[in-house]
Formats: structure tokens, sequence, C-alpha cells
């Protein structure tokens, strides 16, 4: 393998695992998505929660834990780093103070880092990252599917009156004509709402509305072979809230509702997400002061270095 053309993460018979760069798997950094495949870029933002803050610090979390992760999937044989061209640009320098500035700084990093023909993995952050990055995958890729894996619809109306936060970016993205309806899947839906119709208005869009009770007890694979069917060609964003999982996996969050996916059914979702054209991907709401074990980040690290390995291009062995 030409290392100059396929960046490694550092080894960790190079560099004990505690010590070297922190970057995601301590790949190699670079300014810009020029020249790369994939980017891990971070975007540590949490001005558009509703709960409990902390996620600003989710980028540096799963960057920590993602240490631990060698460069080849034993399970699927998945060999990234053999064929795409991967570092870790850093993070978007979000205005602390300022939402809506964000939300315009976030759009315009990723104009640029798609304008190279790049794929990003996004460290969140809040969902509220996620508009403005379809956004901008929007005006390269038209309408756009979506697989959402999460314990809430985000769908809502506005939240204290405001139109852009956490749990509004679907309907804004609806609004905005930035997905395909029918080409929509949410996942793991859960917990206690404000009226018993609070999931109706996503499957009145057209969506696919999976409810956590659907998958107690069972496997995802079957599911996700019929989300493939549904979403077939075209181009598909993965977007993952850490709530998704259960509490029991994953503490380290702001808005938490028990009886979630397990870790092994995230793994499913995103191993079942082989074969579509995915565009890019996020794993947010990442907030490690709530898990001081570092398990959230760790699970998180995990599930981005799992997206990566689903992407076109990747090579099996």
């Amino acid at each position: 393998m030409n290392q100059e053309s396929y960046p490694e993460p550092l080894g960790g018979n190079a560099m004990p695992r505690f010590a070297g760069p922190a970057t995601m798997m301590r790949l190699p950094t670079q300014p810009s998505a020029a020249g790369l495949d994939v980017c891990f870029v971070g975007v540590p933002f949490d001005i558009g929660t509703s709960n409990r803050p902390g996620a600003r610090f989710g980028p540096r979390g799963i960057r920590a834990e993602s240490a631990l992760l060698r460069p080849y999937n034993m399970a699927t044989r998945a060999a990234p780093f053999d064929s795409l061209k991967v570092a870790d640009i850093g993070d978007v320098a979000i205005n602390t103070f300022n939402l809506e500035k964000s939300i315009q700084i976030i759009e315009r990093a990723y104009d640029d880092i798609i304008s190279e023909g790049c794929k990003p993995l996004t460290l969140g952050g809040d969902h509220t990252i996620v508009l403005p990055i379809l956004r901008a995958l929007h005006r390269r890729h038209g309408p756009i599917g979506l697989v959402h894996v999460d314990a809430h619809a985000d769908v809502n109306d506005h939240m204290f009156g405001e139109p852009i936060a956490h749990g509004t970016p679907f309907r804004r993205a609806v609004e905005e004509g930035l997905l395909d309806g029918q080409r929509v899947v949410q996942i793991g839906l859960r917990g206690t709402g404000y009226t018993a119709e609070d999931f109706d208005w996503c499957r009145d869009q057209g969506f696919r509305v999976v409810a956590a009770e659907e998958c107690w007890h069972r496997s995802l694979t079957p599911l996700m072979a019929e989300v493939r069917d549904q979403l077939g060609p075209g181009p598909v964003y993965l977007s993952f809230d850490i709530d998704g999982l259960d509490p029991s996996v994953a503490p380290g969050t702001g808005t938490p509702e028990i009886a979630g996916l397990s870790a092994a059914q995230g793994l499913e979702v995103i191993r079942g997400c082989q074969g579509l054209d995915l565009v890019g991907g996020d794993l947010v709401e990442v907030a490690p002061q709530y898990d001081t074990s570092g398990n959230t980040s760790l699970v998180g690290a995990n599930l981005l270095y799992e997206m990566l390995c689903v992407l076109p291009g990747v090579e099996y062995r």
C-alpha cells in the first residue's frame, strides 16, 4: 500500500494509544478537504440544545476515545484506508454566542468540503447542525434520502418560538425541499410526547417511522434490507443521534430516553446502509461530561468508524 496516497491511522505499536495526536483514529490532519475522499470534521456546537448542554465537547471526547480503533473491520472485512483518502480536518469555528451566525458558518464550511468532492463524516455537536449540512448537500445532490436514528423525531415547528434548534431540523429540511420524503426512514423513536400525534407529521410527509418498540428483541438486519429497497438509488445521508441508543449504552447525552436501541442494533443499522449511495453522515449529541467512563464517546467513535466502512468505494478483504 502507498502510505502517501492512502493515509493510515497511527498504529499502537508506533505510539502508545494513550499518547500521540488527538485526532479521529489518530489520522493525519490537514486544514481543508482538498484531495480527500472522506473527511472527519467536528462541529463543537450546542447552543441549540433544550435540556442538558455539553455536546460542544462531543468532538473532543469522540476523538479521544477513537484512539482505540484500528484500520480494519474484522466483522465486515471492510478496509476503508486501502482505497479511500481520509483525514481529520479539525473543527468548524462556530460562533459560540450566536446560533444564526453559526448556522451560516457551518453551511459555508460544508459547501467548501463538498466542493472538493469529499464526503463529510461529522462529529457533533447537537442535532441542529444537520440543517446547514443538508442545505450544503442539497446544492450538490438535490433532494436527499435520509436514514435517521434518534429517540426524537426532531420535527417540532418551533422551540420557545425559535424555528431553528436541535428539535426542529427535519421539519425545516422538509419545508426547504432538502429531503425526498418517500426516501426517509426514522428508527428508534420513543418516549413521551406533547400529543398522541407527535410522530404522525413524519408519516404525513411520507417518512417511514420505526418506533423503538418495533426494534425490541430482534435483529435489525431484515429491517435494513427493507430500508435499502425503499431508499434505492440516489443520494442518502445518515444522521445518528447517540440518544437513539439506550442510556444504559450511551448515558452521556442531553435528552436521554429509556428503552432504546442496543449497541449491536446501532451497528446493524449502519452496516445495513452498505450499498446505499451515502453522501455523508453524522454522529451527534454526545455530551461527555455526563458519562465519566468515556463509554458514550467510545460508542460514538465506533459508530463513526462503521459509517466510514459502508461508504461507496470501500474495499473488502
